[in-house]
Order: structure tokens, then C-alpha cells, then sequence
């Protein structure tokens, strides 16, 4: 595939541009690990039979849509903590899940970050779409949405030091060690997502990961040091009051997508259902999702915010009717008693000598060998074959990395 003439070579990820709203792809269109549309498989492509019919800015049903949102869209007084309200953020977090954490990022840190979104994503929309589309939609996916990690041949974007520099920051680091109960937690990996203009579909709601309902005895140790009073039964094991706390306390993986723009009503805010991180249920098909599950969403976060999610909560993306990308990279951490096993080493070691002392113990599992370039990493495509390819082939940093 070859770059488009006609693609905006440069672009703000937080202000009004030209990107997104592409009429030639159609709505709920999703591609399989080739490109080839409608899969019989859709994973996070999950149609969503109320969107509008066309992708159009000023459509009918989009107007609908977008006069229905500003009435009604966002959570009604949503907690939203200062980084240093510590109790009050592991109170919030540990009942609904997840919590919205102001300023966590300074103004030199969210311009760093969105430049380095707008690098990401400038690579990914310089690979031409079929026929007349504007862009090659992700693998999977519902168009006009990316994710920085899957669409990185690595998976990851622990290699950009845009992001390892993110990983240990003097405002999270507190808050993890308190939602974690010690310093012990490391990183998994680094991403995030983005949601083009124009992107009319609601994506449906899931978790990220499914709490396999094991409790080892790190586990034990943890909710203990998070002052869960664990009462023992009769056979020495804890009991099953004891067990449901343990379990709803210890989240397996955390993860803080760090906000580039205000959520907005329009701009496609992340939505959260609260308290669902403790149930076994699965989440209400498109079908069936209740409206008051649509609207809420985030509303009144700002850009520099950070929202940490406990990832076993129900969550999904909405539509973003403005003019502007919404953009919400992240960092992801595990609990320390989380198999090592599943860890990958995808960040360089010079990038890991570079980073902090806490930096290099949370990251050491995820550090590649001296003078081995993680295979993939630096390489972006958002359709899954092309992916693979280029992780075969990778042997060293691409250009736009060094």
C-alpha cells in the first residue's frame, strides 16, 4: 500500500482538523486479519445496529444523535479526586472500579504525549485505504478507531521513550503503590487508543481482562496489606466472605489512560459501568445495553487527567461526533503476585537505563536483552497480517524511532 497524496501530513490530536469523518467507509464495516471486510469473527468489531446509517457529519441521524448526547450524555456527578486525595481515590477505585485523577500529567508532559500520538497515528493513516476510503480501518475493530498497542508490530509502545518516560511519574506512583498496597507491582505494557471524528458507532461494552478466580497466596498477601481482615475456615483456608474480598480488592491489572483533550459530550468519552469489575456476568449485548449504560461516560474530565481503571470493568468507546480526535494513551501495570510468564520484552535496554530507579524495578521483566531491538517495535499497521510481517522482518530501530 502506498501513502495518499491527499492525507494531512501534520495535525493537532486535541484540536479541530480534517481528520476523520470518511463517508466511503461504511458504518460498522470491520476487517478481518487480511483487510477483507466482514469477517465472520468481529472480536472488537461488534456491530452496533442503533448508529446512524451514514458517516456523515451534518446526517440526519447524526444531528439526532448529537442533540440527544448533549442533553443527556456524561455520569451524573462523577468523583473526580486531586493526586494527592489518596484514601479517597482507593475508596472510589476499589467500589466503582475505576477513578478520574486530575492533573496528572504537567503541561510539558501532555505536550510530549500528544505529539507522540500524533506520531503514531500519523504512520498509521499514511497507508492508503481501499477504493475511495480515506483509511484502512484496524483488524477487528469498528473504523475510525485505533489502538496504539495492537497496531504496534510489537504491541507494544514501551520502545517510544515518550511513553517509558510516562511509566514512573512523581503523581502516579503514590496512587499506584496505595491501590497495589506496596511498590512491588510492575509494568506490563504501554498503548493506549484513539477514536477519529466520525466514528458513529458505539463500541460494545467488555473487559479487558477476565479475573481467572485463583487466589495464591500473593494474592492473600496483597488484600491483607490493603487491610482486608482475612478470616480462616475450618480447614485454614479463607473463608468465603473473605475470598469475595479478597478477590474484588485485588485487581490482577491496572491500567491509567492518561486524557489529551477534555471529554466532551461529542468528542467520544471513554464510558465506564460502575461496580461491574466484581461480577461474573457478561455485558449486555448492543442489543440489549440499556440507554442509561450508553451515556456513562466520563463528561467533565480534563485534558492532563488521568482515569485508572481496574481492567476487569465493564467499559467501551462512544461516538465521537466533533471535529476532533480523542486520544487516551496508557500505561498498564500487574499485581506482584501476576505470573511473570506473561510478560514481554519489548523495551530496549537503553530505553530501560534511562528510566528511574522505581522505573528499571517495575520494567525489568518487560527490558529486552542489551543490543536486542524488540522485534516489531517502531512499526505501526493496523491490519494484522501486515503487522506480523513487519515484526518478522524488523531487525533494528526504523528511522522515525531513532
Amino acid at each position: 500500500m502506498s501513502s495518499k497524496q491527499d492525507q494531512p501530513s501534520s495535525f493537532s490530536i486535541h484540536e479541530a482538523s480534517d481528520v476523520g469523518w470518511d463517508i466511503h467507509t461504511p458504518v460498522n464495516e470491520t476487517v478481518d486479519a487480511q483487510g477483507n471486510p466482514f469477517p465472520d469473527k468481529v472480536f472488537f468489531g461488534v456491530p452496533d445496529p442503533r448508529a446512524p446509517m451514514r458517516r456523515v457529519y451534518d446526517d440526519a441521524d447524526v444531528e439526532k444523535l448529537r442533540e440527544h448526547l448533549k442533553q443527556h450524555n456524561g455520569i451524573r456527578g462523577l468523583d473526580i479526586c486531586e493526586p494527592d486525595e489518596f484514601d479517597r481515590i482507593a475508596r472510589i477505585f476499589h467500589r466503582d472500579g475505576f477513578v478520574v485523577v486530575r492533573n496528572l500529567l504537567d503541561a510539558e508532559q501532555l505536550d510530549s504525549f500528544r505529539a507522540g500520538c500524533v506520531q503514531r497515528l500519523q504512520q498509521i493513516l499514511s497507508i492508503e485505504g481501499e477504493g475511495k476510503r480515506k483509511y484502512v480501518t484496524e483488524s477487528y475493530r469498528l473504523p475510525h478507531r485505533y489502538s496504539l498497542g495492537t497496531s504496534s508490530a510489537s504491541r507494544e509502545l514501551l520502545h517510544d521513550p515518550i511513553w517509558a518516560s510516562m511509566v514512573d511519574l512523581p503523581t502516579t506512583t503514590p496512587i499506584l503503590e496505595k491501590l497495589f498496597g506496596s511498590s512491588d507491582y510492575r509494568v506490563r505494557g504501554a498503548g493506549g487508543d484513539l477514536c477519529l471524528p466520525g466514528a458513529v458507532e458505539y463500541q460494545h461494552l467488555h473487559s479487558d481482562v477476565e479475573d481467572e478466580q485463583v487466589i495464591p497466596a500473593g494474592r492473600i498477601e496483597q488484600a491483607v496489606a490493603l487491610g482486608v481482615d482475612v478470616k480462616l475456615d475450618q480447614h485454614g483456608e479463607p473463608d468465603l466472605l473473605s475470598k469475595r474480598l479478597i478477590m474484588e480488592m485485588t485487581p490482577g491489572y491496572i491500567t491509567i489512560n492518561f486524557l489529551m483533550s477534555d471529554l466532551s459530550w461529542e468528542n467520544g468519552p471513554i464510558r465506564q459501568i460502575p461496580g461491574t469489575h466484581i461480577t461474573r456476568q457478561l455485558p449486555p449485548t448492543p442489543e440489549e445495553e440499556p440507554e442509561w449504560m450508553r451515556l456513562s461516560t466520563l463528561v467533565g474530565a480534563k485534558a492532563g487527567d488521568g482515569v485508572i481503571r481496574d481492567l476487569r470493568t465493564w467499559h467501551g468507546a462512544t461516538p465521537n461526533l466533533s471535529r476532533c480526535i480523542r486520544a487516551m494513551p496508557n500505561v498498564e501495570y500487574v499485581s506482584p503476585w501476576v505470573s511473570a510468564a506473561l510478560s514481554r520484552q519489548t523495551m530496549p535496554d537503553e530505553i530501560w537505563r534511562g528510566l528511574t530507579s522505581h522505573g528499571k524495578k517495575m520494567c525489568r521483566l518487560v527490558k529486552a536483552e542489551p543490543g536486542v531491538w524488540p522485534a516489531g517495535a517502531g512499526e505501526m499497521h493496523p491490519i494484522a497480517s501486515r503487522r506480523k510481517a513487519l515484526k518478522l522482518q524488523s531487525k533494528q530501530a526504523p528511522e522515525q524511532t531513532k
